[in-house]
């Protein structure tokens, strides 16, 4: 019998092959589906003649593009989250370093203990750190406001810079340090034009996950926010009457510019590698 008198498969067997073939491709397929469904819906939604509601399609217009401050106080909600997570990247950024560095490159007493307590914050629920920290406050008879919000900012966002600079230290070839002292240069010139240029990488991917975490936060900040407004508070108390398209515009453009520092991270990162 020669090859073309064999029976062809069936139909269905080449589907179910070619199915077993490509079957982790149709996986990452539908999560990619399922993770980006929200935010096409949010930039379809920003192109919307909403008027005082934006649960019904009604039409498409550029005007929120043109004016996304248009819905009242939604700018101001954006500048107060980009300022208060702007300050509390920078300070979370610097501490959690400092602290990964401590327990990455010296031992002393208490550093397992310190090593747990650091990841205590990422542990604990929101709601908990929220309530413990609105309490605090008032104990301490501080108003919750601006500076209340990037007090708690700080506070759990240092866990997460810490937990990714310290997997950067782990990470380092010790012998391109000893290179540097054994051409006499110091510590501190060590530090400086060898260390810190290899860490560096870890410390700006900890400062966007920070900034994102603290822009991103609802819970925490709804507890010690007071009469404060963030973007997501904003958010949440338009979603009853159906969230205006102008918050539609800010929330896809901060989508799109993240993506693109993703990207340009990549592409400079491969450009460094090639060399």
């Amino acid at each position: 019998m020669t090859t073309l008198d064999l029976p062809r498969p069936s139909f269905s067997h080449r589907t179910s092959r070619w199915i077993s073939r490509n079957l982790i491709r149709i996986y990452a397929g539908l999560a990619f589906i399922y993770l980006f469904i929200p935010v096409a819906y949010t930039f379809v939604f920003s192109f919307n003649n909403s008027g005082k509601s934006n649960l019904v399609w009604q039409g498409f217009t550029l005007d929120n593009w043109r004016n996304p401050c248009g819905a009242p106080q939604v700018c101001t909600a954006v500048v107060n989250s980009l300022q208060i997570g702007l300050i509390s990247t920078v300070l979370a950024t610097i501490l959690g370093t400092m602290i990964a560095f401590a327990i990455g490159r010296h031992k002393f007493k208490g550093r397992s203990t310190t090593n747990l307590l650091i990841f205590l914050p990422m542990a604990t629920p929101e709601v908990v750190l929220g309530a413990s920290l609105l309490a605090m406050f008032l104990n301490l008879r501080i108003n919750p406001g601006f500076w209340t919000i990037v007090i708690a900012h700080v506070m759990f966002c240092i866990s997460f810079v810490v937990v990714t600079v310290k997997a950067r230290i782990a990470s380092l070839d010790p012998k391109l340090e000893q290179a540097a002292m054994d051409l006499y240069a110091n510590e501190r010139e060590t530090f400086r034009y060898v260390t810190l240029p290899l860490v560096m990488p870890g410390i700006a991917g900890a400062a966007l996950l920070a900034f994102s975490l603290s822009f991103d936060d609802f819970i925490i900040t709804n507890f010690n926010s007071g009469i404060e407004s963030t973007f997501p508070k904003f958010v949440y108390v338009s979603a009853a009457r159906g969230i205006p398209a102008q918050a539609n515009v800010i929330g896809s453009a901060m989508f799109f510019i993240a993506l693109i520092i993703v990207i340009v991270g990549q592409a400079a990162s491969r450009r460094r590698s090639r060399k």
